[in-house]
């Protein structure tokens, strides 16, 4: 779900060398085989969220639920205090229920890059989401052995029509079983920006994957968002009216 998250993503890379049709065949499955690993036609998950920067830190438990690519809802489980806050993402428009106030905000395109319930994600995260096959131009950039661990690294740079705001992504997997190490963010001067890793393999969804993702920005190595699964079920039968606005306020 959380991966759903994290996908936001112009720039056109000529490469030195030819792709010929196997290796690009072959990049393009990988990809879609890390985009799946969290991704199904429907999910439902529960979740607990850590963030720690310089001047507070916090921990939520939520549950979430997502339908393709275009409906999502989060709803924050435990503390107390924050209980039944909610998200909702239908197409391109993001909702938050406070239910404190029993008020329902639509997010404006000025609260778009504003912290997404004090994490290092952004509102703008949960709606851009991207698949890498889809909306980057990809290579292996490196196969074999690094720091005693055999992995395949991608460079993917955004196409010319992506709706993307990242200017480079590198990600690194396991050479055999394709499960994703970590992921650096560049921005469009191709400075780092943030990193993404991913630990703890469990059974997870009926497979083995990450159960802990953790958001570290480059600008501030101290700090970060982390993100562990409890539960995972993937392809499971839920009615639309779920993400609807009504279903904001239901506990």
């Amino acid at each position: 779900m959380f991966k759903c998250l994290i996908r936001s993503f112009s720039l056109v890379l000529f490469f030195s060398f030819p792709i010929y049709a196997g290796a690009e065949d072959r990049v393009k499955d990988l990809l879609n085989e890390v985009d799946d690993l969290w991704r199904g036609k429907s999910s439902y998950a529960v979740t607990s969220m850590h963030v720690k920067t310089e001047h507070y830190q916090r921990t939520m438990k939520m549950e979430g639920w997502s339908k393709g690519k275009e409906k999502t809802l989060f709803r924050i489980m435990q503390p107390l205090r924050e209980k039944g806050t909610a998200t909702l993402k239908s197409d391109n428009h993001i909702y938050t229920y406070l239910p404190k106030t029993d008020r329902t905000i639509k997010l404006t395109s000025g609260m778009m890059m504003g912290s997404w319930m004090g994490s290092h994600l952004t509102n703008d995260d949960l709606v851009k989401e991207a698949r890498l096959e889809e909306d980057y131009t990809a290579e292996i950039s490196f196969e074999g052995e690094r720091e005693g661990q055999d992995i395949i690294e991608f460079t993917l740079i955004p196409k010319i029509d992506a709706a993307v705001v990242w200017g480079k992504l590198e990600l690194i997997i396991q050479a055999d079983s394709h499960i994703p190490v970590v992921e650096y963010y560049y921005d469009e001067d191709m400075a780092l920006a943030r990193t993404i890793e991913f630990t703890d393999i469990q059974l997870l969804g009926g497979r083995e994957r990450p159960a802990v993702l953790t958001v570290v920005p480059a600008d501030k190595p101290e700090e970060y968002t982390k993100f562990v699964y409890e539960k995972l079920s993937l392809n499971i039968d839920l009615k639309d009216n779920l993400f609807s606005l009504s279903s904001l306020k239901r506990r």
